[in-house]
């Protein structure tokens, strides 16, 4: 399923009783659950002509009509903002984003995003997520350093974005973090959610709670400081803020974290030490597996070398 088209599904008697959103999201290759919701909240969903709600438990033989608009065009403005581009052809690119820029525009954030910087760079994005995040495949958190991927035409965009949901494209992170990691080796599997007392944080829920998504996370020693733990670590999942939260509530804040970390940070790092050293993914037009890494920004590397010599 792609922007810009209409489809016609009739309900198998295999899936009754499964919700509206979760039955659209299995039929489709590149749209997220979010985004279903969002097109049945607009009305772009009917079935059997009538508009219905994401909760909504589908029968056999209802007839289910989806329209997905096309991209609208967009009103941000390109500016000429240096891009550290690590590898670029003609369907995609592998830019290094450093601490302190946001990777789309949202509220209070409308210039000086890698988005504009990217429109100033690239005669052409992908539109598959609409006007104000073209060619974004994923995101970081603001002053979370490191690799991304970005998609210059729609169908690089849904090729990629399928890898990501199928749990294809592996993202390696490093992270310095607060306390004596005792385990070699190890996975936080824990759901994610708002955090119900504090809407901008997010938290660890328990399992079954309205709103918590499953998240796991893969981590290993790297090297051993006293006091600090440099730790490698990979997604299996993609929450928002999910290593820093799954890092905290395991004990091992990321150091220097003004959200989840301690409220006194020893090192007084500018920003959390949490970045996105590399990423492994199939090329959406050749199929030939790709592979980058990005060095350490100068104060991470910095602060390590400082604990070395403790």
């Amino acid at each position: 399923m792609v922007e810009g088209q209409e489809y016609r599904l009739v309900v198998p008697q295999d899936v009754e009783g499964q919700r509206l959103d979760q039955f659209l999201t299995n039929r489709s290759l590149y749209l997220s659950r979010s985004r279903v919701q969002q097109l049945i909240e607009s009305g772009e969903v009917l079935v059997n002509n009538k508009s219905r709600r994401s909760s909504y438990r589908v029968r056999t033989g209802d007839i289910i009509e989806m329209r997905i608009p096309p991209p609208e065009e967009t009103t941000l403005i390109p500016e000429e903002i240096p891009l550290d581009i690590i590898y670029e052809d003609d369907d995609l690119l592998v830019v290094n984003k450093p601490q302190g820029m946001v990777v789309h525009p949202a509220a209070g954030h409308r210039k000086g995003t890698l988005v504009n910087a990217l429109l100033s760079h690239c005669t052409q994005l992908s539109g598959i997520k609409g006007s104000l995040r073209p060619g974004i495949v994923h995101r970081l958190d603001k002053d979370t350093t490191g690799l991304l991927l970005v998609s210059k035409t729609d169908l690089a965009h849904q090729e990629l974005s399928h890898q990501l949901k199928e749990r294809k494209i592996k993202r390696n992170y490093l992270a310095l973090v607060v306390g004596e990691v005792k385990e070699e080796r190890g996975i936080i599997d824990a759901p994610i959610g708002r955090d119900p007392r504090e809407r901008k944080r997010m938290a660890v829920l328990s399992p079954g709670t309205p709103g918590a998504r499953e998240a796991r996370t893969h981590y290993r020693v790297r090297e051993r400081f006293s006091g600090f733990t440099l730790l490698e670590v990979a997604l299996e999942t993609g929450r928002t803020h999910q290593i820093r939260v799954h890092l905290a509530y395991a004990g091992y804040p990321v150091a220097g974290d003004p959200v989840y970390g301690p409220r006194r940070d020893p090192l007084n790092l500018p920003a959390q030490a949490l970045h996105a050293y590399k990423i492994t993914f199939q090329h959406p037009r050749t199929g030939d597996l790709l592979s980058f890494e990005a060095p350490l920004p100068q104060v991470f590397a910095e602060t390590l070398e400082q604990l070395r010599k403790c």
